[in-house]
């Protein structure tokens, strides 16, 4: 009820007002006459609709690119619309939009036919929002606002350009390290290719907000990629660390998947000088998290930074890890106590849908990996990782509510994993229904490369360019 969220603006409105409402848009009534039981019956239907759509959408969302878990459209229907019976006739009848929603725009009602298929591509599309389990009404209106203003997903020409050359650099890195040392370990992030154009967003988008300071911690499944394309430590450093040709004298001698790095430069979107750091783990997994938010803690304090404005973390987790460690959840729970709080963390799932050989069925008791963000009221977005759009949509909102209100929140990013565990495993003994679908599925890059020129945006020859172009970049490190 709306009466629990404390919130500056109630959305409880005196039904006396909506009377007027109610009576103009329901034909065939005199004016001052008492509305019909089926009149007040279809618009509260209407409501509840809605609200199950932003409260069970997810569940339905389609957020696995291999199309194994995905609900049918039918099924998913019948379970989120199933408090409320909607009627074929009332279809094509208008309904006034309660404020608890802004599909409408600048519309304030809309035909129940459109206010449906509206929710479903916002609720049960590549994003599966879970937010409405957030206790503070405007949050909750803000998190709205953000997914469901109609062109939310839309992004720009030269948007869409910068995400094609972000996605082939992520797999270009891949592939190159793939072609030159096949034997050779690396964890790569095939399948989840997109989280690195995701968390370069979320850092551009950080900056813009006034952020100069960035703390990386992360797993070591692309480690390699992340130190390449997001902090762009020079390749030369990374690849002779393949070859074996390192100073004896330096540092641990620990693999290289384990190393982290510190870069400061400029950010090209925004102009600004940005400070990166990846924090070194060891094969633990997560036990880089509290490392991670008392280093930033530190710097805030050196900063004097005390509403979390300059220096932020962004935590990587893998699927098992993040439902299975409980470090997750004892950091988790520090992330609002006064003296321990960095002002909200990003946390980013490379969610691959696997833990080494172990089904997700097998390894968790919860729905999803990222049930633990719900302990302390973060939203969490489950999105598709082979829909690079609607990924960009999620960085935008991560990044602008670790903004705003200072607090944490869960992008879980579903893709899947090409090879093993390893890139020497061979999976398909553990599991051969989900790898024979990998096999036949085209990778993230081919497929908005496809789109876009599909769309006019870029062509062929275009994205071919932007290819080689990364390419050559590495062949010219590895001489």
């Amino acid at each position: 009820p709306p009466s629990l969220g404390a919130s500056s603006k109630p959305n409880e409105i005196p039904l006396a007002n909506m009377l007027p409402g109610l009576l103009g848009s329901a034909e065939g009534l005199v004016a001052g006459a008492q509305p019909s039981h089926q009149v007040i019956d279809a618009h509260l239907a209407v409501q509840g609709t809605i609200r199950s759509y932003q409260v069970r959408g997810h569940l339905a969302a389609q957020i696995d690119p291999l199309g194994l878990n995905n609900m049918d459209r039918e099924q998913a229907k019948k379970m989120i619309i199933r408090s409320v019976t909607v009627d074929e006739k009332d279809l094509d009848t208008v309904f006034q939009l309660p404020q608890t929603t802004f599909i409408g725009g600048a519309e304030k009602a809309l035909p129940l036919r459109e206010i449906i298929s509206r929710l479903e591509k916002v609720y049960c599309g590549s994003i599966g929002a879970e937010y409405m389990h957030l206790h503070d009404l405007d949050q909750v209106n803000w998190i709205r606002e953000k997914l469901e203003s109609p062109g939310a997903l839309e992004l720009s020409k030269d948007s869409k350009r910068l995400l094609l050359a972000r996605i082939s650099r992520s797999a270009g890195f891949e592939n190159f390290l793939a072609k030159k040392w096949t034997a050779e370990k690396r964890f790569g992030l095939e399948g989840v290719e997109m989280l690195i154009p995701c968390m370069k967003q979320v850092i551009d988008k950080s900056t813009e907000k006034g952020v100069e300071c960035v703390v990386m911690g992360m797993p070591h499944r692309g480690r390699l990629n992340v130190l390449a394309n997001v902090c762009r430590k020079p390749l030369e450093q990374i690849l002779t660390q393949f070859a074996g040709l390192e100073a004896a004298d330096e540092g641990s001698g620990d693999v290289k998947y384990h190393l982290g790095t510190y870069i400061e430069r400029l950010n090209r979107a925004t102009n600004r000088n940005i400070r990166l750091s990846v924090v070194a783990n060891p094969s633990h997994l997560e036990a880089v998290n509290p490392v991670v938010e008392g280093k930033v803690r530190a710097e805030q304090f050196y900063r004097g930074d005390t509403e979390g404005k300059k220096a932020m973390s962004i935590l990587l987790h893998g699927d098992a890890a993040f439902a299975g460690q409980g470090v997750v959840y004892e950091t988790m729970h520090m992330s609002e106590l006064p003296d321990y709080t960095t002002k909200g963390t990003v946390h980013i799932v490379a969610n691959n849908q696997i833990g080494f050989t172990t089904d997700p069925r097998y390894s968790r008791s919860s729905p999803y990996c990222t049930d633990v963000g719900r302990v302390v009221n973060a939203p969490i977005f489950h999105v598709n990782a082979d829909d690079p759009e609607a990924v960009m949509l999620v960085a935008n909102i991560a990044a602008e509510w670790r903004a705003t209100w200072h607090k944490d929140v869960v992008i879980d990013l579903v893709g899947y994993r090409k090879y093993g565990h390893n890139e020497i495993d061979e999976p398909m003994f553990t599991q051969p229904i989900m790898y024979s679908i990998i096999k036949k599925h085209k990778n993230v890059l081919d497929l908005y490369a496809d789109k876009l020129i599909k769309e006019g945006t870029a062509t062929k020859e275009e994205v071919d360019a932007i290819i080689d172009k990364y390419e050559k970049i590495c062949e010219e490190a590895f001489k």
